[in-house]
């Protein structure tokens, strides 16, 4: 018993040894904080008695006083709580305002294009009647010629007036009536010579009667 109790003993004083260093240094720590503190509240309620002072001269010089910013208390950390301050969202694109679209110019009506002016019609010579046809063809044959024939060559030469064998052969009888043409008779064809140049009287009637063309 007494070899074991020799090591225990040791032991035992090692630690009280040990924890009354502990002791006095918390309590030393313990000291020079109450001394802090102390000496912060003297600090304190000196900031505080200026702050009065300053605020009665603001008053008295009639300046406006701005809003006292208030120390935050301090957490158990040691650290001032911060205000809580929420992260902002992302921002919305602002809506476009609708831009009033101008009204298309209006255009001008086009101006109707003005007709030309008509030219005067320039005057045709006369065109010879059929009577005259019939006499100059007549004129220019060495042998008499039927009504048929005489409507075919006219035909050909003047193919816009178109010649009718009926018309010619009416325009050839009235010749005969009056004395403008000679008319005789090869079986049963007719057939019509030019008679020698007619009076002018009867020239005119047989012109006259030349209406069917």
């Amino acid at each position: 018993m007494p070899e074991t109790a020799g090591p225990v003993t040791e032991l035992a004083s090692q630690y009280v040894s040990q924890v009354t260093k502990d002791l006095e240094q918390n309590v030393k720590e313990q000291e020079r904080v109450t001394a802090e503190i102390a000496a912060l509240q003297e600090r304190l309620a000196a900031l505080q008695h200026d702050h009065a002072i300053l605020l009665n001269m603001q008053q008295a010089l009639g300046i406006a006083a701005p809003a006292p910013v208030v120390p935050a208390p301090r957490g158990k950390s040691g650290g001032a709580r911060r205000p809580d301050t929420k992260k902002p969202g992302p921002k919305k694109p602002a809506a476009k305002k609708p831009t009033a679209r101008k009204p298309a110019a209006k255009k001008a009506p086009a101006k109707p294009a003005q007709p030309e002016p008509a030219q005067p019609a320039q005057q045709q010579p006369a065109q010879p009647t059929l009577v005259e046809l019939v006499r100059r063809y007549l004129t220019e044959q060495n042998e008499p010629r039927s009504a048929a024939e005489v409507a075919e060559a006219l035909g050909r030469t003047y193919p816009e007036r178109a010649v009718q064998t009926k018309v010619v052969r009416t325009t050839l009888e009235n010749l005969v009536a009056r004395n403008g043409a000679h008319r005789s008779k090869q079986g049963s064809s007719v057939f019509y010579t030019v008679a020698a140049e007619p009076a002018p009287e009867t020239a005119e009637k047989a012109e006259g009667a030349d209406t069917t063309e």
